[in-house]
């Protein structure tokens, strides 16, 4: 039988930080926390050669893990992980209240911004619309200068044309060759 590979889409872990932190001093113990979730998520979601790089971190769980500053990380935190190709985006499985309310005033942010940007987008379309009513006007007042500054060279051009057939001149008569230059 052939071994199929399951692809996990979403997983939730509880990973404890206690052990990873306790081996390094106090003023490196965040740093070594946010490394061992990422060794711990390499080794469960089996990165191939537990590529760390691989493995991304939420803003918000960075900020959870980071909340206390570097020397007192949490020992133990909730995670959901989820697989997007050969990358995998580790977030936090339950907001705290506090960031939740940052989430959401970011969104509300971000919606509003997107809101301006179409306004503007929209504003700049009409200004264009504008513009080319009154750019129009000015194309077709050239045109038309152009149009009759046509007419006229062509009419000069006639005139010439005319001119010189007036004056015809006599067809020229052939040149007698000398013999020595006919051979």
């Amino acid at each position: 039988m052939a071994k199929s590979k399951i692809v996990v889409q979403e997983r939730e872990y509880v990973i404890n930080l206690r052990r990873e932190i306790l081996k390094v001093p106090r003023y490196k113990r965040t740093p070594k926390a946010i490394k061992g979730v990422k060794i711990f998520i390499a080794k469960h979601m089996r990165i191939p050669d537990r590529d760390l790089s691989k493995v991304k971190l939420d803003k918000y769980l960075n900020e959870e893990l980071w909340f206390r500053g570097i020397q007192n990380p949490p020992t133990r935190i909730k995670v959901k992980v989820k697989r997007d190709g050969e990358n995998v985006l580790v977030s936090l499985a339950e907001l705290p209240t506090k960031l939740k309310f940052k989430k959401e005033r970011e969104e509300k942010a971000k919606l509003k911004s997107d809101k301006i940007k179409k306004e503007k987008k929209v504003e700049a379309v009409e200004e264009k619309k504008e513009e080319k009513s009154e750019s129009d006007v000015k194309e077709e007042k050239e045109k038309e200068v152009a149009v009759a500054e046509a007419r006229e060279k062509q009419a000069e051009m006639q005139a010439k044309e005319q001119k010189h057939m007036g004056k015809i001149k006599p067809a020229k008569t052939e040149r007698i060759q000398r013999k020595a230059l006919q051979k």
